[in-house]
């Protein structure tokens, strides 16, 4: 188990709600290029990808997973799949359903233990492009789900590594987390979000969806309103102690960087399973004292004022992901392949 530790926050960005802010204002400036592949679902609704536009001959394939109410265009999906294509790696990003901008055909959607769709995704990415290396990166709740995935049994789906970034390893603290302090400004910013889908699934389905859902006033009252029942959990405590990231941590048997700030203020730091962690070898863990949720705003070059000043477009997340990702495609030996040009 390697500890990569090494960040250091731009001055005037130690606090960790500057941290997470910032670093999601300052990455929004980034303009995304993607070209946009819709997959058909087996059960008859769909899920949209979002593949990274320019790359003729790819060395590998990453698919990058968002966070909660996120989507491919989230600055820190954008910059990440920027920061793979200088690598040479091609993203791959897949938009959950109802995040894609279009609302999905079905009542469920997506949530922190939902897996089908990232398989779903993979497996295209495999027999879209042949013979290359394949990894996966997940952010707050994808990097949640992506662990549902990684440490289920198979579930690796021949990925040659991974990395999970801001991760809510204990759903239940983190619906606790949104509910005190600054937390609440948080929580309210993804229940406005969350609430308008509820109203929308509720006039289409009204026998599935309770309208009740879309006045939930926490995060823990809306999963108990819409995303356990609909998605067959007992109530939101069912859905936090089966879907937290915490219990699959350990059987996962692939290389994997996991990146925390532990002042983390909707993941908390506490919450990470330390110690499970540094005993598997295949874990290398990078938990800074300072970072906020999914910021890392460092200094000097990249996403921190200087570097946002100099037009720097990758910053210390994108980074540290990239190169771990990177180094283990090289260590894997593959057949190189060139897809059919401009058809996806």
């Amino acid at each position: 188990m390697n500890d990569l530790s090494a960040f250091e926050p731009a001055p005037g960005l130690r606090n960790p709600h500057a941290q997470t802010i910032v670093g999601r204002i300052v990455r929004r400036r980034f303009e995304p290029r993607y070209d946009r592949v819709r997959l058909d679902t087996d059960d008859g609704d769909f899920v949209d990808l979002d593949v990274w536009r320019g790359l003729e001959a790819p060395s590998g394939l990453c698919l990058l997973l968002h966070g909660l109410e996120g989507s491919a265009h989230s600055g820190y999906m954008v910059t990440t799949s920027e920061a793979l294509a200088a690598a040479g790696i091609q993203a791959v990003a897949l938009n959950f359903r109802s995040c894609s901008g279009e609302p999905n055909r079905l009542p469920g959607a997506y949530h922190s233990g939902r897996t089908d769709d990232i398989e779903r995704a993979l497996d295209w990415m495999a027999a879209r492009f042949p013979g290359l290396p394949r990894a996966a990166v997940g952010f707050s709740l994808g990097g949640n789900a992506l662990l549902n995935l990684l440490g289920r049994e198979g579930g690796g789906r021949s990925l040659v590594a991974a990395a999970a970034v801001s991760v809510p390893y204990d759903l239940e603290s983190s619906a606790d987390a949104l509910q005190r302090g600054m937390g609440r400004v948080y929580g309210r910013r993804f229940l406005r979000s969350l609430r308008e889908k509820a109203r929308e699934k509720a006039l289409r389905f009204p026998d599935v969806v309770a309208p009740g859902a879309a006045r939930a006033r926490t995060l823990r009252e809306f999963d108990d309103r819409l995303t356990a029942p609909i998605h067959g959990f007992r109530d939101a405590a069912d859905y936090y102690a089966r879907c937290s990231a915490k219990r699959f941590v350990d059987p996962v048997d692939l290389p994997m960087l996991l990146i925390h700030a532990r002042d983390d203020p909707l993941a908390p730091g506490s919450s990470v399973p330390v110690e499970t962690i540094r005993r598997r070898p295949n874990l290398s863990l990078a938990l800074t004292e300072r970072g906020g949720h999914l910021g890392f705003v460092g200094r000097g070059r990249g996403m921190g004022r200087a570097g946002a000043r100099a037009g720097a477009r990758t910053g210390w997340l994108e980074e540290t992901v990239t190169r771990y990702i990177s180094r283990a495609m090289h260590r894997t030996p593959h057949r190189t392949t060139h897809p059919d040009s401009g058809v996806f």
